[in-house]
């Protein structure tokens, strides 16, 4: 794809993330998802308007595209962001096998307007015992029935 179309797109994210963080959707962040040179998901930040910590703008654009697609993977999908994704959108990214990702602002320009995610990416580089988050392991026996159980089903849809 040429330059003059990944920007065209580019420029939606960011017209995006202006327009709503206008409209009190959220904060200044927007996407869209584009297969084969037209978009087929569009997302703003909906934290603050949804009351939904997950609704980054990445996140809705990319559910957007799978229900618009009828899939689950855009493997043949870019994603065009207004900002370098968080640690959540990244790895939203790779469930749904998003094939390249293009960003506006960095990381450390999003940490100087106090949206700051370095916190979460140091956490998650530390082991299980050394987080913030206090996780304990409970019930896995009981648990793991759900996995041998999915090991043997022959009518599952692998992802």
């Amino acid at each position: 794809m040429c330059n003059t179309m990944k920007n065209k797109f580019m420029r939606e994210a960011i017209r995006l993330s202006i327009q709503m963080m206008r409209r009190g959707k959220g904060g200044p962040f927007g996407a869209v998802v584009v297969k084969g040179g037209r978009i087929v998901g569009r997302g703003c930040n909906q934290v603050t308007s949804g009351n939904d910590p997950t609704a980054h703008a990445e996140i809705v654009a990319i559910r957007e595209a799978c229900r618009r697609l009828k899939t689950f993977q855009l493997d043949d999908c870019d994603l065009y962001t207004s900002c370098e994704p968080c640690p959540m959108c990244l790895s939203a990214m790779y469930w749904a096998r998003i094939r390249t990702a293009f960003f506006g602002n960095n990381r450390k320009d999003a940490a100087k307007i106090d949206f700051d995610d370095d916190f979460i990416y140091r956490e998650v580089a530390l082991p299980i015992r050394k987080r913030s988050l206090v996780m304990k392991p409970l019930l896995r026996a009981e648990a793991l029935a759900a996995f041998k159980e999915w090991a043997q089903k022959a009518d599952k849809i692998p992802y």
